[in-house]
């Protein structure tokens, strides 16, 4: 029971889910009478494959995860599961996914699923005690997720070409958002961070007002892009009325970050990001254009 939790666990299951998730929003925007059983699978394959990146992550940053707080009671610092027996189960988690996605759905999708897993588990993960690129280079694979459900959605006769504008707005937003994200969380970590060597906080890497307005200025660009949805008629205006309310009151709290530099008020950013993104990508859904 305890090794069956500890490999649960390893999957980073919430984390694991939001990505799926996304997923399924892109796939749910391109099809215009979906099958819930489709819009089930499409979580199920980005579910699997986002586990196996995580995994990859979770071997890597092993004696790293040992030294701070957050992380040292994870299964794999703590000895309950090898990174032998890790890596098994990433391969098993990683070929299931992709083949779902491409049988069940197209090779496109498959192909784009697993670059998302290479970027973030051999490119991301190794930067991250680097330079502060890491976030823009995590923002690739955490922006894909909605591109590739919009992917999944045109079929099996999908290709690059024929994807056109709407799939990168998709992905303009989601890759957008991930900066206030992971810089707030960065914000708030920071002391377990620094203990591991992470420099995940925009270069020079300190909780000051650069850091800030770099959190406020992307999360200003996030409102006009979440404008674009409407511009090429994925949704209507009430989604864009939604994203617009929302990406305002987000920014306050940026600028309440600038005044203060502490870590309640990145907090408080950290936790706006968590529910910005859900319900933007709800608001589409429930708007989109037939």
């Amino acid at each position: 029971m305890i090794k069956a939790r500890a490999y649960f666990q390893l999957l980073k299951f919430r984390l694991s889910l939001t990505v799926a998730f996304s997923s399924a929003i892109g796939y749910m925007l391109r099809v215009s009478d979906f099958r819930w059983t489709n819009v089930l699978l499409v979580m199920l394959g980005g579910l699997l494959v986002t586990g196996a990146a995580n995994i990859i992550n979770q071997v890597h940053e092993k004696d790293l995860d040992k030294l701070m707080t957050r992380t040292a009671k994870r299964p794999i610092p703590l000895g309950i599961i090898s990174p032998a027996e890790a890596w098994v189960f990433c391969v098993l988690l990683g070929v299931s996914g992709l083949a779902l996605l491409a049988l069940q759905f197209n090779y496109l999708t498959a192909a784009l699923s697993l670059l998302s897993l290479v970027l973030y588990g051999f490119v991301y993960t190794p930067l991250k005690t680097i330079s502060p690129v890491c976030v823009a280079v995590g923002a690739i694979p955490g922006g894909l997720p909605p591109l590739i459900g919009w992917v999944a959605g045109m079929g099996h006769a999908a290709t690059f070409a024929a994807m056109g504008p709407q799939p990168w707005v998709l992905f303009g937003i989601q890759f957008m958002w991930q900066f206030p994200h992971f810089w707030a969380i960065a914000w708030v970590a920071d002391d377990d961070y620094k203990r591991a060597g992470f420099k995940m906080l925009p270069s020079p890497g300190k909780r000051d007002l650069r850091t800030a307005f770099q959190i406020m200025t992307y999360t200003l660009l996030l409102i006009p892009l979440s404008l674009l949805p409407l511009e090429f008629n994925i949704a209507g205006r009430i989604s864009a009325g939604v994203a617009v309310v929302c990406g305002v009151l987000f920014l306050l709290l940026t600028f309440q970050l600038m005044r203060t530099q502490d870590r309640k008020a990145a907090l408080r950013i950290m936790f706006a990001s968590f529910l910005y993104l859900p319900i933007v990508q709800i608001a589409l859904v429930l708007d989109k254009i037939q």
